[in-house]
């Protein structure tokens, strides 16, 4: 399935818990841990992943500024992930690259690790998901093996392409291959919690709304 305006409405009506129970009801690995939005606001992004590895710095010199070729090769509504292995003692993104990925049209940024400049982050509503805030410069600690290559992040596999989503409950990563029918039972998830819900606001028990709607095996 081609990820397009379409698909993208259906995620965001959506939340990152829904896109989670579905991608476990398939049998996939896709939810990280840890990964927040850094600011209360910026509460859902959903776009193509372009992917930035990074690795300690020493005798062998990166050829970009980290990120740099990410924003370059991002395409409107992308968004740009970062694993820097959950490293808090150095940022790996700051307000120069914030700025450029706004110019850009991408979507956000998401980091297993941390970033800087927030304040000028804000200043442009730039979303960024990340594991905390440092003001250490990345400049001599940490430089970019590789952009839009297999990465780890949270704990998950992404490859440049496949479907980011973030809330404020953390981030998940749907493999590009398998978006429609992680879409359609995460969409049969929502209806099914929604029922559960207007039921309860209705003043049904939740032993009653439990037992009719069997939750504890919802994802069976």
């Amino acid at each position: 399935m081609t990820f397009d305006q379409q698909s993208r409405a259906r995620f965001m009506r959506l939340s990152t818990t829904n896109v989670s129970d579905a991608l476990d009801t398939l049998g996939l690995r896709g939810a990280t841990y840890g990964i927040h939005p850094l600011r209360e606001s910026w509460d859902k992004v959903v776009g193509r992943a372009v992917t930035v590895k990074l690795v300690a710095a020493g005798l062998t010199k990166g050829e970009h500024h980290l990120g740099v070729q990410a924003i370059d090769q991002a395409e409107e509504g992308d968004v740009i992930l970062i694993d820097n292995g959950g490293r808090l003692d150095v940022s790996c993104w700051g307000g120069i690259l914030a700025n450029g990925a706004k110019r850009k049209g991408v979507s956000a940024v998401v980091i297993d690790g941390a970033c800087r400049d927030l304040d000028d982050c804000i200043e442009i509503d730039f979303p960024v998901f990340a594991r905390g805030t440092v003001v250490a410069t990345a400049r001599s600690r940490v430089m970019e093996q590789a952009t839009n290559v297999m990465v780890q992040f949270g704990g998950v596999q992404v490859r440049p392409g496949d479907i980011v989503m973030g809330d404020r409950s953390g981030v998940v990563i749907v493999p590009q291959e398998q978006t429609e029918g992680v879409l359609q039972k995460a969409e049969e998830l929502f209806e099914k919690e929604e029922a559960m819900v207007r039921e309860i606001r209705a003043g049904a028990s939740m032993i009653e709304v439990d037992r009719k709607y069997n939750y504890e095996k919802m994802l069976k």
